[in-house]
C-alpha cells in the first residue's frame, strides 16, 4: 500500500487525530497566554514573595521535560485524589508549560516599552493598574506577537507527547494505523507531512501579520 493510498483509506483516523492536536494546541496557547501574562506581572511585582513564586514557576517548567510534567499531572495527581482524563491532563500540561515561556516573552515585551510612557500616564492621574492595562500591555503584546505565534507552532509539535497517555492525537492515530496495517513508516510519513503543513502555513501567516504590523508602525 502506497503512502497516498494509506492516507486516503485511513483519512478519518488522521482527521480525528488532527482535531485533537489542534484542540490541545489552541487550548494550551490560549490558557497559557492568560496564565503567562499573570506570571509575568508577578515576576515584576514589588513583593519579593510573589517574584520568588513566579520565578520558581518559570524556572521549574522551563528546566524539566514536558513529558515528565505530563506524567506528574496524569499519574501523580491521582495520588492526591485528583483524577483527570487524558485530554484534561494534556491540556493542563501544555497550558502550564506554555505559560512559562510566554511569561518570559511578555516580561521582555513589557520591559521593552519606553518607561517614559508609564511616567506620562501616571502624571495624568492614571493608576498603575490602569496604565498597565491600557497603555503598556497593548504595546507589549503587539511587539511580542511574532514570538507568541512561534510558541503556538512549538506547542503544535510538542503536543504529540499526549499520545503517551492515550490521547488520540496524530501520533496516536498513526500508531493505531500501524497496528492495523503493519505499515510502520507510511503512517509516520503522513503525519509528518500534516505537521509540516500546519506549522509552515502558520509560519507564513505570522510573517504576513508581522509585515502588516510593521507597515502600520511606519505609516
Amino acid at each position: 500500500m502506497s503512502v497516498f493510498e494509506l492516507a486516503y483509506d485511513y483519512r478519518n483516523f488522521f482527521l480525528s487525530g488532527l482535531k485533537y492536536t489542534l484542540l490541545l494546541a489552541v487550548m494550551g496557547v490560549f490558557f497559557g497566554f492568560v496564565l503567562g501574562i499573570a506570571v509575568s506581572l508577578l515576576r515584576m511585582s514589588k513583593w519579593r514573595i510573589l517574584r520568588f513564586i513566579a520565578t520558581a514557576w518559570v524556572e521549574f517548567l522551563r528546566g524539566t521535560p514536558m513529558l515528565v510534567q505530563l506524567f506528574l499531572i496524569h499519574y501523580g495527581l491521582p495520588e492526591f485524589g485528583i483524577s483527570l482524563s487524558p485530554i484534561q491532563s494534556g491540556a493542563i500540561t501544555l497550558t502550564i508549560n506554555s505559560s512559562a515561556y510566554l511569561a518570559e516573552i511578555f516580561r521582555a515585551g513589557i520591559q521593552g516599552v519606553d518607561r517614559g510612557q508609564m511616567e506620562a500616564a501616571r502624571s495624568l492621574g492614571m493608576k498603575q493598574g490602569m496604565t498597565m492595562r491600557y497603555i503598556i500591555l497593548p504595546q507589549a503584546l503587539k511587539n511580542v506577537l511574532p514570538a507568541i505565534g512561534n510558541e503556538f507552532i512549538t506547542i503544535i509539535k510538542e503536543s504529540s507527547i499526549v499520545s503517551m497517555i492515550g490521547v488520540a492525537d496524530l501520533l496516536f492515530e498513526a500508531r493505531t494505523i500501524t497496528t492495523i496495517t503493519y505499515e510502520g513508516l507510511s503512517p509516520l510519513v503522513v503525519i509528518a507531512v500534516m505537521y509540516f503543513v500546519l506549522t509552515f502555513t502558520l509560519s507564513k501567516l505570522l510573517g504576513i501579520l508581522e509585515r502588516r504590523l510593521n507597515t502600520d508602525d511606519r505609516g
